[in-house]
């Protein structure tokens, strides 16, 4: 295996002569995405095409294409090691998904060493821009995935990612998928209290992995509607919190039964023990817990401290679950 070109024979860090080295067109490519939520690539895409600004700070995309070519021509400043480079041009491409926004540089010079450090510096920050800009709105956003795609020029000629990845290799991991939280709660869904267990729920479920929006806040009665158009689309897990008690406006227990395929009341008698330690009146609750074909439904008490306790219970058993779904075995 060759040594690391930037540590010399003692392992200290150092520049790299490129002084023998022929001058050639070298162009690299970079990738990266930020993964949000529609809400926000909602207003992304209205601020960019000059509607009137819904986000606190406007121009998203044009703001976070300037601070990545700007990055990209003090790449030296910013890496210890690389060299100043006379760019002959930087470009910055953004492609807006359902819940993400996928972000493209291009980097080209005429030079002796390549520009792939400057590829992914204006990746880099043109994704930190992003979040940035809309961290009013989704403050849980994530920055990753940054990557060299490929790179020509120099005597290695063409290298590109897809290449180095052997036909038979293993495929990576699956993501969980998509998520829906739901609120039910009369109250906030007209503006007359504010929610905490919706963006305990949002943030719970992105750490696991999945993809979700804003969490979804219906009055009780509405709730049977919302459950029903969230497994219509195949998500992967819907979690609810609130209306799983005795109260005569409590219906979500009814509302998930309606379109559960299999329930899995251990998971749901879990989840009121693990209440019960701290709060005696959560043996009242008559939260479910089952499968709408593959998608995972759960109720969780409305009060953050339960949902709390839930997602405790979840965290043990999901990862199980799930391998079960998939056809793993009980071991």
């Amino acid at each position: 295996m060759s040594r690391l070109s930037h540590l010399d024979d003692e392992g200290r860090a150092r520049m790299v002569d490129v002084g023998g080295k022929v001058v050639t067109r070298r162009v690299a490519v970079a990738a990266g995405r930020l993964d949000t939520t529609a809400e926000v690539v909602a207003a992304v895409l209205r601020d960019e095409r000059g509607h009137a600004n819904t986000l606190p700070k406007a121009d998203v995309l044009a703001t976070a294409r300037i601070a990545g070519i700007q990055a990209a021509k003090r790449t030296s400043e910013l890496i210890p090691l690389a060299h100043p480079l006379p760019l002959d041009k930087v470009t910055i491409e953004f492609e807006a998904g359902e819940v993400s926004i996928a972000i493209t540089a291009t980097a080209a010079v005429t030079a002796k060493t390549g520009v792939e450090m400057e590829a992914l510096t204006a990746v880099a920050v043109a994704g930190l821009t992003l979040h940035d800009m809309v961290k009013a709105l989704d403050p849980a956003a994530v920055l990753g995935e940054i990557r060299l795609i490929e790179k020509t020029g120099g005597k290695h000629g063409r290298w590109t990612r897809a290449a180095t990845e052997p036909a038979d290799a293993p495929t990576p991991p699956s993501t969980p998928g998509r998520a829906v939280a739901i609120v039910s709660s009369t109250r906030s869904a007209a503006g007359e209290a504010q929610d905490s267990t919706g963006p305990a729920l949002v943030e719970w479920l992105r750490a696991q992995g999945y993809q979700i929006d804003a969490p979804v806040v219906v009055a009780d009665a509405a709730i049977g509607e919302a459950i029903r158009d969230a497994v219509a689309g195949s998500p992967g897990i819907v979690l609810t919190t609130g209306g799983t008690g005795v109260s005569p406006t409590d219906r979500t227990p009814e509302a998930t039964a309606a379109v559960l395929d299999r329930e899995l009341p251990g998971i749901a008698e879990a989840i009121r023990a693990a209440g019960r330690e701290a709060v005696p009146t959560a043996a009242l609750s008559r939260a479910l817990a089952g499968l709408a074909g593959d998608t995972i439904v759960v109720n969780l008490p409305g009060s953050s401290g339960g949902v709390r306790d839930g997602l405790a219970v979840l965290e043990d058993l999901l990862p199980h679950l799930r391998e079960q779904l998939a056809g793993g075995d009980h071991g």
